[in-house]
């Protein structure tokens, strides 16, 4: 049935939400105080017609990222725009207790971030097709153009269609290309490639390495496994130049990577021995080691060998030591971290509970929670304030622009 909906308030996951009698309606792309007309189903709504618009709408930067979902929330204003992911990291933390000062959200500028997951499919004309899933779909939206990328990364399209091409021969092989642009060109990692029956042959792997070559690559990889390495894929840390593994982690905006940073630097200054923990290949480290030692550790053993192949290019350092360990498995024991007054963790999306529950038999006297999941650094936070820490600060970081995700620091003292 049709109704006629006034949208009262945006949804934790970026939807507009229509308070009714019947209970909330999402309505995916509506905006606060829009009146809109929509068929209800199940209590979503997937079109809608604009009765009154809000004040913040504004045209959309690409049709074809408001119709995959990538950045839902182009047509907001910033101010409302950052201001509603701070109250989501507010309203978060609340619902475990936890109050204190929450910066204003750090903003993130358009076509700068440098890493991007595009799928690549046939079309039926035979062309290769880039580009993202629609909303809750499997139909690929093309995109031939990205706001939020590094123009570098846009301009290399065609050439990681090429590379997908070669790919594209088995039927249910689904590349998705994985592009990221380092210091030293564009490091590509595809995955999804059937591997069953043979998977790509010589003459598809040929045709690859060709296209990347063609294509100015620094590196193809197939799985994490590189096909082919023309330049050493490097990022810079601090005062290091690191050789990024292939299928590395890495920060997707530098300037979001340089807020949180920035954070932490600050926040362990005085400390004689800080513990990088879920450390990559020394996001963290290398600027940490410009004001303490550092004793750093990540489960990914190629990202622990980057990060030391990394130190002999670093001059100035208070040192680092580095060493492959599972956080989750086998968290640092407060005997592993004697002598650290400080800790920074950056974990997954999953958090860091195994770990933080480790930290209150520390004499740590500062932890710097660094997050992509407000939900799980909250209820690591719980932990923390429960065994005496203050949660000082949180400053939300809006890495992935006009989306729902939210990046944050928290600094803990005691």
């Amino acid at each position: 049935m049709t109704q006629t909906l006034t949208i009262t308030r945006m949804g934790h996951q970026g939807d507009g939400i229509a308070d009714t009698p019947h209970g909330a309606v999402f309505v995916p792309g509506a905006l606060p105080g829009e009146v809109v007309r929509a068929e209800v189903k199940d209590g979503r709504v997937e079109s809608f017609e604009i009765i009154e618009a809000s004040a913040d709408r504004r045209p959309n930067f690409s049709e074809a990222y408001a119709e995959c979902g990538v950045a839902p929330l182009q047509h907001w204003a910033d101010a409302p725009y950052l201001e509603w992911k701070r109250d989501v990291v507010a309203h978060t933390l609340k619902r475990e207790g936890l109050e204190t000062e929450i910066e204003a959200t750090v903003a993130t500028p358009p076509a700068t971030r440098r890493r991007i997951a595009l799928h690549a499919r046939r079309g039926p004309n035979g062309r290769v097709l880039l580009g993202f899933k629609a909303r809750r779909s499997w139909r690929l939206v093309e995109v031939r153009d990205c706001p939020v990328s590094d123009p570098a990364l846009v301009v290399a399209f065609p050439a990681l269609a090429r590379v997908a091409d070669a790919f594209l021969v088995h039927p249910k092989s689904a590349p998705t290309l994985h592009a990221t642009l380092t210091d030293t060109g564009i490091d590509l990692d595809v995955t999804g490639v059937e591997k069953r029956s043979g998977g790509p042959g010589a003459d598809q792997i040929a045709k690859a390495i060709a296209a990347a070559a063609e294509g100015g690559l620094a590196r193809l990889s197939l799985d994490g496994d590189t096909l082919v390495m023309e330049r050493q894929p490097r990022i810079t840390f601090g005062r290091a130049s690191v050789p990024i593994p292939a299928g590395g982690f890495l920060q997707a905006s530098p300037a979001a990577e340089q807020a949180m940073v920035e954070r932490a630097v600050a926040a362990v200054k005085g400390s004689k021995k800080v513990a990088d923990l879920f450390c990559g290949a020394g996001t963290f480290s290398f600027p940490l080691a410009e004001v303490a030692s550092v004793m750093a550790a990540d489960s990914a053993a190629s990202s622990i060998a980057a990060l030391k192949a990394g130190l002999s290019t670093a001059q100035g350092l208070k040192g680092i030591e580095a060493q492959a360990r599972d956080l989750f498995r086998r968290p640092l024991s407060p005997y592993d971290l004697k002598g650290c007054d400080a800790i920074v963790m950056d974990p997954p999306r999953a958090g860091a509970l195994e770990q933080t529950q480790q930290l209150p038999g520390t004499k740590v006297h500062t932890v710097v929670g660094v997050s992509c999941n407000p939900q799980t650094f909250a209820r690591d936070a719980r932990v923390l304030v429960d065994a005496g820490f203050t949660l000082e600060k949180v400053t939300p970081i809006d890495q992935f622009i006009w989306s729902s995700h939210i990046e944050l620091v928290g600094i803990f003292r005691r």
